[in-house]
């Protein structure tokens, strides 16, 4: 009778193991975060979130819930998206825009982020020493809104000063 408990145990202890091995990749992939992109998002801010959706994903989450990720830009422009020293994650909620710029350095630094509507009026903006997050900053009608991003070990020492009339498509 022992040896019968005793396989019993054995079965039992392997069906629960192979129950676990099949629930446990389940669970991790649905604790990922997951970041929507739009339909227009160009290639570049594919490739960025293929690379990092970790990334992109955490800086939807301080934009809030049900913003779509419309443009990924790898910062300074030109560089290697892999060499990049900050991401500005630019998002879209209906009629309203949300901007994040992502220090990729690992340390605190001299950050600045703005958004304003078109023609430069009603802007949001954060200044200040990050070591992950300069934003969320906010538009509303944020189509063809003018956005800027620094990045530097001060405000007068920079290696990211990016302005672009527009990071939202302007239509």
């Amino acid at each position: 009778m022992s040896i019968l408990r005793a396989g019993l145990r054995i079965a039992t202890a392997a069906v629960v193991l192979a129950g676990l091995a099949v629930a446990v990749p389940q669970a991790s992939a649905a604790d990922r975060p997951v970041v929507k992109v739009s339909a227009e998002a160009d290639p570049i801010t594919r490739a960025l979130v293929q690379a990092d959706p970790a990334a992109a994903a955490v800086a939807a989450t301080y934009c809030g819930s049900g913003y779509e990720l419309s443009k990924g830009i790898p910062l300074p422009l030109g560089t290697d998206p892999g060499m990049r020293l900050g991401t500005l994650f630019a998002y879209e909620n209906g009629g309203n825009g949300c901007v994040v710029l992502d220090n990729n350095m690992g340390k605190a630094q001299y950050m600045y982020l703005q958004i304003c509507k078109l023609g430069g009026t009603s802007c949001d903006t954060d200044t200040g020493n990050y070591s992950q997050y300069a934003g969320p900053v906010y538009v509303s009608s944020f189509s063809c809104a003018p956005v800027t991003a620094k990045m530097g070990s001060s405000s007068s020492s920079l290696y990211i000063n990016y302005k672009s009339d527009y990071v939202f498509p302007c239509g």
